[in-house]
């Protein structure tokens, strides 16, 4: 038999005594890795998390420069131009939490923000999962995803609205919106 560490018998143990919120459905380990996921201690209530209201901002003077990422260069578009494609969406969590995004703003899980390559930093998207019609609006705050060929990275959050938290990944719209 395993010997527990202190630690690990006292996590256990308090485990058991702790009342948690109500959570989503877990993530599946098959589609995600180990290190990511909702996190320890997700908001009670995910579906009540606003999403992002597009107001004027300046843009960030660091983020939409020329850059390169895993040997490919990017040129992030910068004109005050309407944006619409198709593609697939993924989602980044806990291992990025708390973590700096290419504007500087720290990396909030549980917020309404998103990660694309090109689109101006900050900007506002609509994103809708093609599959059940569900969509969010988030702000464009960071840089990639740059894995394959995914058009956009979403909060834990966002995906879980769209319902694809669990899958991973989801075939979206993505069209920019501008403040009223």
């Amino acid at each position: 038999m395993k010997k527990l560490s202190v630690a690990s018998l006292l996590a256990l143990v308090l485990g058991g005594c702790s009342s948690l919120p109500p959570q989503p459905a877990p993530i599946s380990t098959t589609t995600r890795p180990a290190t990511d996921g909702m996190g320890l201690h997700p908001p009670a209530d995910l579906a009540s998390i606003p999403d992002a209201v597009p107001k004027r901002e300046p843009l960030n003077r660091f983020a939409n420069r020329p850059y390169t990422a895993l040997g490919k260069t990017y040129v992030p578009d910068i004109r005050n131009k309407p944006y619409r494609m198709r593609g697939t969406a993924s989602w980044y969590g806990r291992k990025f939490h708390h973590q700096k995004t290419s504007n500087g703003d720290l990396y909030d899980m549980y917020g309404m923000t998103a990660a694309h390559n090109t689109l101006p930093i900050p900007c506002y998207v609509r994103v809708t999962n093609l599959a059940n019609h569900k969509s969010v609006v988030v702000r464009v705050n960071d840089r990639g995803p740059f894995v394959g060929d995914r058009l956009i990275d979403l909060t834990y959050t966002a995906a879980w609205k769209l319902g694809y938290a669990n899958q991973g990944t989801a075939q979206v719209e993505v069209e920019r919106v501008f403040p009223e």
